[in-house]
């Protein structure tokens, strides 16, 4: 919300002009944030809750079951099962008791109540000034983010302690009054997780050094207790473990988001490793806690705390998925000097704290070490490079503003139905388009695997019924020629391959070729192209849901062959439920025919020459060909996705508007409007002089001035007004019917 607020765009961020409309669509804005936010937390105690009990709160019953390792005799850190520090396991003691007859509700209500109350002081520590819609919708949305993120799903679902540590060091740095009580509440922080020690220093620097004192002699105090209770544990954890390293899964489990395990994973090891290691996270903690000390003094604390957080997930021995909230408070930093990128940062981090790193990075081998370390590079980042703005930057509270289209009269009064979407001019974000498209792309992926009507064999058995309603459709309609086209293809071999290819290599090049040229020649364009793309495949998902298909070559007794694939063996029962890749009963609609009748309609719309659209439209005519020749797609496929595309078209016009026009072209077309109409004026006025001096000529050969003198007073001031030119004079006296016989030189 802090980086929302002053994104730039011109007028109140609802479309309403009255302050009191404006206020009233807050209060509903407001209301929905709150009721998502309640059902994301119902939904995600639901899901803790209907998991089997040996499979949920794994973690906590490790630790506080019947069997866990709080009630054996021994070391806590024997089995390698308890991750925690002495003194957790000194604090979970008493709990084993009420844990093995309210093991989950009242675990799992009380986590959801730690991070209700996380969202509210992350929602009031923002930086100010603060606006009133700011504040107003910032705690449903922070708690929103919370429930979604991963490291608060693992929390839930493990039964783990992280969310605490987070919680003391807030409400030590914003609620509690007085340094030593701060100090206090940060000192038991780290007595739980070591690394929030590192706070000790920002609380130095920023002078506030009572807090860091009371802080140190805490975590000194709690971990000596902890020690006297527990001496064995404690040098077990502390000198044997080197503070927890090797405890839990191996270091070196995807898990582990610090840079230790980053270098494991690696495969560097020994002596390396470590010196690497100790060499790394001290450069880290030493340009962090800088930078994290500018930030405090610069009146953004809470932004200095993520900072912090962040330094501690990337130096600690072990940092597991659990305890990675930090890295989405980094969220509140600005970056960004343009009003479109505010959002770059933000969307960034909230993509890598929700979604799986496969979802963010395709499957390609040379990507495994950036997929597999994706949370790292952000806490990275966010410690040690991303330029997030000063208070005293001009650019942080008026960013260099977007420029929109001017609206476009429309047929319809309500149309656009979102006036706030209003038409952007300039050219989005690289960075951010990117990562949506990949984003959007895998949750493609993920519903048309999961499209499967059910169990594999019933998803077969339902898309093969499909399969036959719309070949007796087809039959119906006199539009059954997939056969005929099919085996036609097949007996001319030159015209098999050329199929084949097309249909194999350009269902993705040329959406993504056409989207880059208009992201570099026409951002607006872009905007436009891209959200109807993204409309007509959200349809498309839909259909694929709701209507598995089976594609002529999948359908058994027909007689259709797969030319791409080869001959199939239709006794295997699962064959062609899923592949590797995709789900093959995904074909209505066709998404190979609506992307590239998509890619055709803009080119056609867009480009400048009559030979380009042509060539443009030639795409869809040859897709259609294809995938009816190859026997991937019936015709009424194709009918369904030109369907979604005219669908994905229609919603952005109505939510959107028309199509703008690029700002280049549009600069462009009203400086040659300018220049037209000044040289309109000057021609009028030039006209309008030669028509009086003609006149005058006219009536000095009639003879009724009488004069010839007055004649010649008038050329030469006509000479004197055109600046000397001789040849306008000229013009002048050659204007009448007649020449002019009267005349005589000065």
């Amino acid at each position: 919300m802090a980086n929302v607020e002053h994104g730039g765009r011109p007028g109140d961020p609802f479309g309403a002009t009255a302050p009191a409309a404006a206020g009233a669509r807050l209060g509903m804005v407001r209301a929905g944030l709150w009721l998502v936010a309640a059902v994301l937390a119902v939904r995600q105690v639901a899901v803790v809750l209907s998991t089997p009990r040996g499979e949920r709160l794994t973690d906590l019953e490790t630790w506080v079951g019947p069997d866990g390792v709080l009630h054996v005799n021994g070391s806590l850190y024997d089995s390698t099962r308890f991750t925690g520090t002495p003194f957790g396991g000194l604090v979970l003691k008493p709990l084993t008791k009420a844990a093995e007859q309210a093991l989950g509700w009242g675990w799992t209500f009380g986590t959801l109540l730690l991070v209700v109350a996380l969202g509210l002081l992350a929602a009031r520590a923002l930086p100010h000034p603060v606006s009133r819609r700011t504040a107003l919708l910032a705690a449903p949305v922070a708690i929103s983010l919370l429930m979604l993120s991963l490291p608060v799903r693992n929390t839930l679902y493990l039964g783990q302690t992280s969310i605490i540590p987070v919680l003391l060091v807030l409400l030590g740095c914003f609620a509690v009054r007085g340094e030593r009580a701060s100090g206090v509440l940060i000192g038991l922080a780290a007595a739980l997780q070591p690394t929030v020690l590192l706070f000790a220093p920002l609380l130095w620097f920023t002078g506030r050094r009572r807090a860091a004192v009371s802080s140190a002699l805490t975590f000194a105090a709690l971990t000596a207790l902890a020690w006297a209770a527990m001496p064995h544990d404690s040098y077990t954890y502390w000198v044997h473990h080197l503070a927890g390293a090797g405890l839990g899964r191996p270091a070196d489990d995807l898990a582990n988001q610090s840079l230790h395990g980053a270098l494991l994973r690696l495969g560097v090891e020994g002596p390396l490793e470590i010196g690497l290691f100790l060499a790394l996270g001290t450069a880290v903690a030493v340009l962090g806690l800088r930078r994290a000390v500018r930030y405090a003094r610069d009146g953004q604390l809470l932004l200095a705390v993520a900072v912090t957080g962040c330094v501690a997930v990337a130096v600690a021995p072990t940092t597991w998925q659990h305890q990675l909230l930090w890295v989405l408070l980094a969220l509140v930093g600005r970056v960004g000097k343009k009003a479109g990128d505010r959002y770059v940062w933000p969307v960034a981090v909230i993509l890598v704290m929700t979604l799986p790193a496969k979802m963010m990075l395709p499957n390609m081998a040379s990507l495994y070490p950036l997929r597999d370390n994706v949370v790292l590079l952000a806490a990275l980042a966010a410690a040690t490079v991303v330029p997030f703005l000063s208070r005293t930057s001009e650019y942080y509270r008026s960013p260099v503003p977007t420029e929109y289209a001017r609206p476009v009269p429309t047929r319809w009064k309500r149309v656009p139905l979102l006036p706030f979407l209003r038409r952007v001019l300039t050219r989005p974000n690289l960075l951010l388009e990117l990562l949506l498209i990949r984003v959007g792309y895998s949750a493609y992926q993920q519903v048309r695997l999961a499209a499967t009507g059910g169990t594999n064999t019933g998803g077969r058995a339902t898309a093969e019924q499909h399969g036959e309603q719309i070949h007796s459709i087809e039959k119906f309609l006199f539009i059954d020629i997939e056969h005929w086209v099919n085996h036609t293809v097949v007996r001319i071999g030159w015209l098999e391959d050329f199929f084949n290819f097309y249909y194999t290599s350009f269902h993705f090049v040329v959406p993504l070729t056409v989207l880059g040229v208009l992201y570099a020649r026409r951002p607006a364009e872009y905007r436009w192209a891209r959200s109807a793309l993204g409309f007509a495949t959200l349809f498309a998902l839909v259909g694929f849901w709701l209507y598995p298909l089976a594609p002529p070559r999948l359908m058994p007794g027909l007689g259709f062959i797969d030319t791409v694939h080869g001959v199939q063996d239709f006794s295997q029962p699962d064959y062609g439920t899923l592949t590797a890749l995709t789900n093959q009963y995904a074909a209505m609609p066709s998404l190979h025919f609506g992307w590239s009748l998509w890619c055709g309609l803009v080119i056609a719309i867009i480009a400048p020459r009559w030979w380009m659209k042509a060539l443009g439209l030639l795409h869809p005519l040859f897709t259609v060909s294809a995938i009816v020749a190859t026997g991937n797609h019936w015709v009424l496929d194709a009918v369904g996705g030109a369907a979604v595309v005219g669908a994905g078209f229609g919603l952005t016009y109505l939510l959107q508007g028309p199509r703008p026009r690029s700002l280049a072209l549009t600069k462009a077309s009203e400086g040659a409007s300018e220049e037209a109409g000044r040289a309109g004026k000057a021609g009028r006025a030039e006209r309008a002089e030669r028509a009086g001096e003609a006149q005058r000529v006219e009536e000095a050969e009639t003879g009724e001035t009488g004069e010839t003198g007055e004649i010649s007073a008038a050329g030469e001031t006509d000479g004197a007004r055109a600046a000397g030119e001789t040849r306008a004079a000229g013009e002048v006296s050659t204007a009448g019917p007649g020449p002019a016989k009267g005349r005589t030189p000065s």
